[in-house]
């Protein structure tokens, strides 16, 4: 997959697992409505230059909205105009051959539920006292999944907990009949995904409207 299919994929899979509407296709990339406070839009640029993003950053005024770009921070940094933040944590965009075969046991004293709803696979790790431990959504559309949500928490990490998730959203996905996962890494998930054979494909950098 090149990035224009890549983006397509994250697009499609990211709009159902956040239950918005879908994304509509604009010259420069997608426009996808989110509603939330802080969060109120975002556009979706597979291949931006100074040209693109500075007329976003020059017509949209909203505090909340926000730029996705496929272009390391560095590079955009000089693009944007006042009014507008690159947040610390840099994205990274990665992708994997999804296998049906490999789904793991939970670790000893945890409890594993899976279930699907409108389109999404959400796997829950239950600690022994019940609080929720880690969990993660995949969202399958076609022949790609966007892997989204992946959470541990702090108590319960370096037990293995995101790797059973992670594995466990993978084989579902691909019995729903997805061949190819996709995902946006942060900084710390990094670490995980490399060693469940996730795939660089490239930087994701965001931008968000402050003032």
């Amino acid at each position: 997959m090149d990035i224009s299919a890549i983006t397509s994929a994250w697009v499609a899979g990211w709009t159902v697992s956040r239950g918005t509407p879908p994304a509509v296709v604009e010259p420069w990339g997608y426009r996808i409505d989110v509603g939330l406070p802080g969060h109120v839009f975002r556009h979706v640029l597979p291949h931006p230059d100074e040209v693109s993003v500075g007329k976003l950053c020059a017509g949209i005024t909203e505090p909340g909205a926000w730029l996705k770009v496929m272009a390391a921070p560095e590079d955009v940094a000089p693009w944007i105009t006042e009014g507008w933040t690159i947040p610390d944590d840099p994205g990274f965009m990665m992708t994997k051959r999804l296998d049906p075969s490999v789904r793991p046991a939970p670790p000893e004293g945890y409890a594993r539920t899976t279930e699907t709803r409108d389109g999404v696979i959400q796997v829950r790790i239950l600690a022994p006292d019940g609080t929720l431990a880690a969990g993660g959504r995949i969202a399958p559309t076609g022949p790609t999944a966007v892997a989204d949500r992946i959470e541990t928490d702090p108590a319960h990490r370096r037990r293995g907990l995101g790797a059973n998730v992670m594995r466990t959203l993978e084989a579902a996905a691909a019995q729903a009949g997805a061949e190819t996962g996709v995902l946006s890494a942060t900084t710390d998930g990094m670490a995980l995904y490399d060693a469940l054979d996730w795939r660089y494909r490239g930087p994701l950098t965001g931008v968000v409207r402050t003032g």
